[in-house]
């Protein structure tokens, strides 16, 4: 592969994250991370999650839906990719900006802020082996997590 080739797959990765979870499709988010570990800083602390199993848990658990959705959409910008193609691993950097809309609660960004992840190449493929998330901006998060204390 390329290094165009290989940026463009971890793109792919972290823009499929956004739709999946936009879709409210959980499980295949999950499966995104199958072989990573997943953390969210709230407050002082880093909440941890390892492999499909728990992070799935934790979208069920966390994340309030309509109708199988939950009436957002994940914006993405600002990714940086950094491949070492000879070890085969990369690191990205990006921001995310979270908007939601509901019948009670008008179009509005409900939280906004940065993914540091990493991936590992094997087998030829890419995937994820960390997701480091960090919400810099928290608006009203009521019509999206059942329990909003977690982020802060």
């Amino acid at each position: 592969m390329t290094a165009d080739t290989d940026r463009d797959e971890i793109a792919k990765l972290v823009l499929r994250y956004a739709e999946l979870v936009d879709l409210g499709e959980f499980a295949a988010v999950a499966e995104l991370f199958n072989q990573a570990t997943y953390r969210a800083v709230a407050g002082a602390e880093v909440h941890t999650r390892t492999g499909a199993d728990e992070v799935c848990q934790q979208f069920e658990r966390l994340v309030i839906t309509y109708d199988g959705v939950p009436s957002t959409k994940h914006v993405i910008t600002n990714l940086v990719i950094d491949v070492d193609a000879g070890a085969g691993t990369a690191v990205s950097r990006s921001y995310f900006t979270v908007l939601q809309a509901r019948p009670t609660l008008p179009l509005q960004i409900i939280v906004a802020g940065r993914y540091h992840d990493a991936f590992a190449r094997v087998d030829g493929a890419w995937h994820f082996t960390d997701r480091l998330i960090l919400s810099d901006l928290v608006g009203d998060l009521s019509h999206h997590l059942k329990n909003t204390k977690l982020l802060q």
